[in-house]
């Protein structure tokens, strides 16, 4: 960004203002000018930002980062359904999109593939204007039939979730090769957002290919890395391409610092852990409280070269939970679901399986203004919900069952068999049946930490005759059940943002419940629910948007679809002092991109 340049014009009914080469317009509803974009508001940066504020931007360039993921890969088309790959590492290191997101607001773009974004008041237009410079990593310039294609193409032929927002674009326009025009429904506040972060894929790099078949070629990308060694199973490197086009721009200034970046894959996280211990490992999250509590105690985290942070963050909590699949007729009654949510004893499991270290997901938002939790309803949300939701989760009282925390809680177990009798079953021979069939159901497991958790909540249902089979997956094996929803229950984690928002259809939309490949894993199908994400999306306030995701956590509540589980109340990072990462963390956590080698 190089501060306001000379043009500010008036056309179409919009008020055009450019600065540094970023067009911006802001309607006639805007007070000042804007150089970026956010869901609600201003965005937070100045016109002249040099770099965003959680990194550093003299950081040093070189050196190789590694680090560990547990399971495998197969493909590394991570746009498609099929296949076993790692979306989010493509997503970060080779693929980009229209404008850049900075992780410190709740949704705000800049200018990054285009330097440009014009949007009409009610968002029911965007213009996109193409940096020049833009190119891929083979050299050709970025145009935009490339851009259009990409909308056309995964709308078509991707991820469940590209279909829902790009169905929504009415027309798609290419006036010239560096301009591109959307016209949408009008009815998506969010979608010139979403638009915004479409990752860009080249046109004439898949002509003549099939793109919904899964692929292990290195694939063509316009971000700061290009894919380098490529051994399914075991290693993903990715290369920093020395040519990269935008290296420059003020939103990746102080990013992007290693030569490599390396991915060793790992059987389960116990590999991963040892070769962290040994240094083959620069850098880890660590999920298992145990092993945070107890597990740090070798040499080199003692004498300091390798340092333990909890980080804190602005996030919603992710919502971890043993989800119900409620396609399956054993779950379809709520009051069945109800009681095993009553039997899970999250007190005994944080005391005696994670060292006291967790808490208690209440929710689907939990930890922000965005929860139902310990927030009333206000009248117009009381309106749309009348007789949806139960009192105690309109006024926000509502919380999970606490138990006495001796894994025999007489309370709990008494509501679970008072609902499961309403529900027809009845105990015979310490046996739990209806219909002459005993309740039997399986958990799919991956991990050691799921087995734990699935080895107590076992012995907990156990206690009313309840038989809770767990099935051991390998990571391909898991996946392929989540995508096919071949399950009875299933341990899951969403992970919400401040802004939400097209994502939700994915999560719990109707639709979900037939269409393979979304993340609605219990099979939710709520009219109520579809209608709150339908006016999230359409949402003008910032008011009216914290209350309908505060009405679609109070469905959510209501419908008893999963068993919330637990959270950290942040991120637990350990390092090794070879890496060095900035004092500022963003409102959104830990950014590993904002590293760099300490030797």
């Amino acid at each position: 960004m190089r501060g306001l340049a000379l043009t500010a014009s008036k056309r179409c009914g919009l008020t055009s203002l450019i600065f540094g080469g970023l067009l911006l317009v802001a309607g006639a509803a805007h007070a000042a000018p804007q150089h970026g974009i956010s869901m609600f508001g201003q965005p937070a940066l100045a016109p002249d930002f040099s770099a965003l504020p959680y990194v550093n931007p003299d950081a040093p360039k070189g050196g190789t980062l590694r680090q560990a993921i547990n399971g495998s890969f197969d493909s590394l088309n991570p746009f498609i359904v099929k296949g076993q790959v790692q979306f989010l590492l493509l997503r970060t290191y080779v693929f980009e999109s229209l404008m850049a997101r900075s992780k410190d607001e709740p949704f705000s773009l800049y200018g990054l593939i285009a330097e440009s974004i014009e949007v009409a008041d009610d968002r029911s237009k965007v213009t996109f204007r193409l940096n020049p410079a833009a190119k891929f990593s083979d050299g050709l310039p970025i145009t935009s039939a490339d851009v259009v294609f990409s909308m056309e193409t995964l709308r078509d032929h991707g991820r469940p979730n590209f279909k829902n927002s790009y169905s929504k674009v009415v027309k798609a326009e290419t006036p010239d090769e560096r301009t591109v025009v959307f016209t949408l429904d009008g009815a998506d506040r969010e979608l010139v957002l979403i638009l915004g972060l479409m990752p860009v894929i080249p046109k004439h790099h898949w002509e003549g290919k099939d793109f919904e078949a899964t692929t292990l070629e290195p694939l063509v990308g316009s971000g700061p890395y290009t894919i380098g060694t490529v051994k399914p199973g075991e290693q993903l490197e990715f290369k920093r391409n020395p040519e990269y086009w935008g290296r420059d721009l003020a939103v990746n200034r102080g990013l992007w610092n290693f030569d490599r970046v390396v991915f060793d894959y790992y059987r389960d996280s116990n590999g991963a852990f040892e070769a962290f211990k040994k240094g083959d490992v620069d850098l880890r999250e660590e999920s298992d409280s145990t092993r945070w509590s107890q597990g740090y105690d070798f040499a080199a985290a003692k004498d300091g070269r390798v340092t333990k942070l909890t980080i804190p963050n602005g996030m919603p909590q992710p919502i971890s939970a043993l989800a119900f699949n409620t396609r399956k007729p054993l779950f379809e009654d709520k009051r069945v679901r109800e009681a095993l949510l009553a039997a899970f004893d999250f007190e005994w499991a944080n005391a005696n399986l994670f060292g006291g270290l967790y808490q208690r997901t209440q929710g689907y938002f939990a930890g922000s203004d965005l929860s139902a939790i310990g927030n009333p309803a206000g009248d117009a949300e009381r309106a749309a919900l009348a007789g949806k939701v139960p009192d105690d989760i309109l006024d926000g009282s509502y919380r999970l069952p606490v138990s006495d925390g001796t894994g025999r809680d007489r309370k709990n177990m008494r509501l679970a068999m008072e609902l499961l009798t309403q529900a027809g079953w009845k105990m015979e021979g310490g046996k739990l049946v209806k219909d002459g069939q005993p309740f039997a159901f399986d958990l799919a497991v991956s991990s050691p930490e799921q087995e734990r958790v699935g080895l107590h909540f076992q012995r907990s249902l156990a206690q009313i005759g309840i038989t809770m089979n767990l099935r051991q997956n390998d990571s391909a094996g898991f996946q392929r059940r989540l995508q096919s929803y071949d399950y009875d229950m299933v341990p899951v984690t969403w992970f919400n943002s401040l802004s939400p928002g097209n994502e939700q259809a994915f999560y719990w939309g109707s639709t979900g419940r037939d269409t393979q490949g979304t993340r609605n894993y219990p099979g939710i199908a709520d009219p109520a629910i579809d209608e709150a994400i339908k006016t999230l999306l359409g949402a003008k306030s910032r008011d009216e948007f914290v209350a309908t995701a505060r009405s679609i956590d109070r469905l959510l509540l209501s419908g008893i679809y999963v068993i919330p589980l637990y959270n950290q109340g942040g991120q637990w990072l350990a390092r090794w002092n070879s890496i060095a990462c900035p004092e500022n963390t963003p409102l959104q956590g830990f950014e590993t991109p904002t590293c760099w080698s300490a030797q």
